[in-house]
């Protein structure tokens, strides 16, 4: 009786390897074993969540530009902070501000938390919010800086032991303007996302040590600011990946999500991962998680579910518009879905790049509420306040 031949059998092993490699899929091959995923279509039949809002900042006539918002609650105090420009976005001369609550209704008028240093003549340097950390009785609050060229970025921090006053600036010594501030891994390592960066600290006070690391080769980058993305990812033939956020799953592995933005975009996150604390990270690849075009949050809540705050939405492309809660049970397929709002803001007063109704949120988990904190077509600041009891 003859004997059937396997196919692969009359394949010389150099073809056989090159075919593999080639027709395998790429997540198998860098080692992503599951890429993460959302089910979200349509807004209509979703289940509009039951919340409070409240204005933190809404400009008059001036400093009319508000954007890249991040909250945090700081003994009995609620504290957001922002970037805030005259007009334009990232103009030089953008400065950072914050507002302090005491009752989540009453905001402070804005307050000033740092002024950017003089760049060239009568040109300043821009400033960008970059988020709150606490370490025991100490808030710090951390910006980024660069020239009106989007060069020379620096990480400052200024601290405080009441969120009302504050240490002069103190240098990070990273050339990095963070998209989130500082987040623990299980380590207790302290993990800035950044554009493309994820700096690292093992310095609890999240003051000193940090050290920058990248899927990017660090030949291609000397800074990460939002215009140093565009290089990178153009010499790695990838569209421009930007403003990542991540969340740790059980098995330690850290799971970085990341915008695509620009003439790039096609409605999807890109995934990024570590397994070894944020040392070394995979090379990203597209996910199946639809994305407006727009800096998302992804967190954990008390119950050890995944959420997600962002724009799924694909059709009005940059709209920013409903501003949506996602949930996952493993973190890998976020399959239940809440409207957070979609109430619409009005425009007071054009600017460049200036839109978006539900802008960069950032989220906080306290006492049973999910805050989230958003910008609002990029000039006024709110801040919703979730019930988690009602998130199924």
């Amino acid at each position: 009786m003859r004997k059937t031949q396997n196919i692969f059998d009359c394949i010389p092993a150099q073809v056989l390897i090159y075919f593999v490699i080639l027709i395998c899929p790429f997540n198998f091959i860098i080692g992503q074993s599951t890429l993460i995923s959302n089910t979200y279509q349509i807004d209509s039949g979703l289940t509009q969540l039951s919340i409070e809002r409240s204005m933190v900042y809404i400009p008059q006539k001036e400093w009319m530009y508000s954007h890249h918002p991040s909250i945090t609650i700081f003994k009995d105090k609620i504290l957001a902070i922002w970037s805030n420009g005259m007009i334009d976005e990232d103009a030089p001369g953008q400065r950072v501000v914050y507002a302090v609550s005491t009752d989540f209704v009453h905001w402070s008028a804005p307050k000033i938390l740092a002024l950017p240093s003089r760049f060239r003549n009568d040109t300043f340097n821009v400033l960008t919010a970059a988020g709150f950390y606490q370490f025991h009785d100490t808030l710090v609050a951390y910006y980024g800086e660069y020239s009106p060229k989007k060069t020379h970025t620096h990480l400052w921090a200024k601290t405080s032991t009441d969120g009302e006053h504050w240490s002069g600036p103190i240098d990070m010594h990273i050339p990095v303007n963070p998209n989130h501030g500082p987040q623990a891994i299980s380590s207790g390592r302290l993990l800035i996302s950044g554009n493309f960066s994820f700096p690292y600290t093992d310095d609890p006070t999240g003051l000193s040590g940090w050290h920058i690391r990248s899927f990017y080769d660090s030949s291609l980058y000397s800074e990460d600011n939002p215009s140093s993305f565009y290089s990178p990812a153009a010499k790695n033939q990838f569209p421009p990946l930007c403003e990542a956020s991540f969340f740790q799953t059980k098995d330690n592995k850290i799971h970085a999500l990341l915008r695509v933005t620009g003439k790039g975009w096609k409605g999807k996150l890109w995934l990024t991962e570590s397994e070894d604390m944020g040392n070394h990270w995979t090379q990203p690849v597209e996910t199946h998680f639809s994305d407006n075009d727009s800096k998302f949050h992804f967190g954990e809540l008390p119950d050890h579910r995944f959420y997600y705050v962002g724009i799924p939405d694909t059709f009005h492309h940059y709209a920013r518009n409903p501003l949506v809660l996602s949930i996952s049970s493993d973190g890998k397929i976020f399959d239940k879905h809440y409207i957070i709002a979609n109430q619409i803001y009005l425009l007071k007063k054009e600017g460049l790049w200036k839109g978006g109704q539900y802008g960069y949120p950032h989220t906080l988990i306290d006492k049973g509420y999910l805050y989230v904190i958003i910008s609002r077509q990029k000039e006024a600041i709110e801040v919703i306040k979730i019930p988690l009891k009602q998130i199924e």
